[in-house]
């Protein structure tokens, strides 16, 4: 069997990461070590966790793209889904997210808005998709 367990986002500073998920999206830590070059959140039923790019450096030899809000974003977010996507977003821009798209009512009824957080990885803050 496998199964998804988490995803691990590179940053430069994995205690001001977390303290900016704990304050934009109420999250709680779950695990940090003590070198502060690991963290985890406690984001529902996967687990969301930062590693330092010097951490990231020396597992991955060959070097990788760091995430930087100073270029554009990654081809990749990571989304939450929310009943009142207004209130987390007003909530994360607040803690210093960046608005990248505001929310849009979309063809099929979803509310959908996009933003960047402190690394300037993407965050889509969505409402459920009725089925």
């Amino acid at each position: 069997m496998l199964k998804y367990a988490y995803t691990i986002l590179y940053v430069t500073d994995v205690s001001k990461t977390i303290a900016f998920y704990e304050e934009a999206f109420g999250f709680e830590k779950k695990f940090s070590t003590p070198e502060n070059d690991y963290g985890e959140i406690i984001s529902g039923e996967t687990t969301i966790a930062f590693a330092s790019i010097q951490l990231a450096g020396s597992n991955l030899k060959k070097g990788f793209l760091e995430s930087n809000l100073n270029q554009k974003p990654f081809g990749i977010e990571l989304g939450f889904v929310t009943d009142n996507p207004s209130e987390f977003i007003k909530k994360a821009l607040g803690a210093g997210a960046v608005e990248l798209e505001p929310l849009k009512t979309k063809p099929w009824g979803q509310e959908v808005a996009y933003l960047r957080d402190n690394n300037g990885f993407i965050i889509e803050i969505c409402t459920p998709i009725d089925n």
